[in-house]
């Protein structure tokens, strides 16, 4: 049977964990951190304020007193935990973890994030965010007037 993103979010593993970087991402230590953590870093984005991949990977290592955080993981634990805020609205619960808040680098929209980019851009619309098309990319206006300030994220 298929676990729910909510179960592979709250998986019972061996994470948080920290290996050796592969020289390509810079070498050094290379933290892997639990998909919660990733949940609970996004719920502090407060309305109106953005956050991106890079700082939620500067994030992660500084908290893990790491040289990186893996980019992979990051993804893809950050593409669960939307995931499972669905599930959890379908459910009927009405404070979700604030996915749509995190952009990936430079601003851009998540195809991957439920409903894709259409969904994406309606709820950071709804927000008060400007979504500007480019090519075949979507990117939010001058997203950096609105990152949140790491100060807001301890």
């Amino acid at each position: 049977m298929k676990k729910t993103a909510r179960e592979k979010l709250e998986v019972d593993n061996d994470l948080p964990k920290i290996k050796k970087a592969p020289p390509n991402w810079g070498g050094g230590k290379m933290v892997i951190a639990h998909p919660t953590e990733f949940d609970a870093l996004l719920k502090k984005v407060r309305k109106g304020k953005l956050i991106t991949l890079d700082q939620v990977r500067d994030f992660m290592a500084k908290k893990h007193k790491a040289d990186i955080c893996c980019p992979m993981t990051a993804g893809i634990f950050i593409n669960i935990s939307a995931h499972a805020a669905e599930e959890d609205l379908l459910e009927g619960k009405k404070r979700i973890t604030p996915y749509w808040r995190y952009l990936k680098s430079k601003g851009e929209l998540n195809e991957k994030f439920p409903g894709g980019i259409k969904a994406h851009k309606k709820k950071l619309e709804e927000e008060g965010h400007k979504v500007v098309q480019k090519g075949k990319r979507f990117f939010v206006f001058e997203f950096e007037k609105r990152l949140v300030k790491e100060t807001s994220l301890k």
